[in-house]
């Protein structure tokens, strides 16, 4: 247990869980559990992608300007947006001003929108099979896997843009796809 952190609470959490007080939260009640549904998977999706190149807190705390943003990250909505959306989204000062990914979101918000099985059906069938134990230290948790591999490059035949194996990666362990919280960590899924 010599990486996990044991927070004021008495509970041990992974090294990043107790970093800030929105890692905190994120970390005891979202982050690795299973989150099915494609508009709330639209959602991390493009979190995710949004992420890219950034670090996932600066994503946390403009979350609620992204839903706001975004429509609730309804695949209908969004896949109905034109370029006066897209010229709303790039003024606004809440959300990350990224005109490649704005395009990519509501891209892929109509390409979603097409599956035969929906959003959810397509990711969770790239969940690889649970593992045994949780890694034992930061350094076990790795960046891709052959499972991310397969999922970029499924949704990019699919049609989906910005969207890669790392990104995937951390999509996988956002929904519970995958359990990277650290042997010991008081976080149960």
């Amino acid at each position: 247990m010599s990486d996990l952190i044991i927070g004021p609470d008495g509970l041990a959490r992974c090294p990043w869980g107790l970093s800030t007080p929105d890692y905190v939260a994120y970390h005891d009640t979202e982050w690795g559990r299973r989150l099915e549904g494609d508009d709330a998977l639209f959602e991390r999706l493009t979190l995710e992608a949004f992420q890219s190149g950034l670090s996932w807190i600066t994503i946390l705390r403009k979350r609620p300007a992204f839903r706001e943003a975004f429509a609730g990250f309804s695949i209908e909505k969004v896949a109905a947006f034109g370029e006066s959306d897209a010229t709303r989204l790039m003024a606004d000062a809440g959300i990350v001003r990224n005109r490649a990914k704005i395009d990519a979101a509501l891209h892929n918000a109509r390409v979603a929108l097409d599956l035969p099985d929906g959003l959810s059906a397509l990711l969770w069938s790239y969940a690889p099979p649970p593992r045994e134990r949780r890694p034992a230290a930061p350094a076990d948790v790795p960046a891709t896997t052959p499972e991310s591999v397969a999922m970029a490059k499924g949704l990019r035949k699919a049609g989906f843009k910005f969207f890669g194996p790392t990104t995937a990666y951390a999509l996988m362990q956002a929904t519970g796809m995958v359990d990277d919280h650290l042997d010991g960590c008081h976080v149960q899924r």
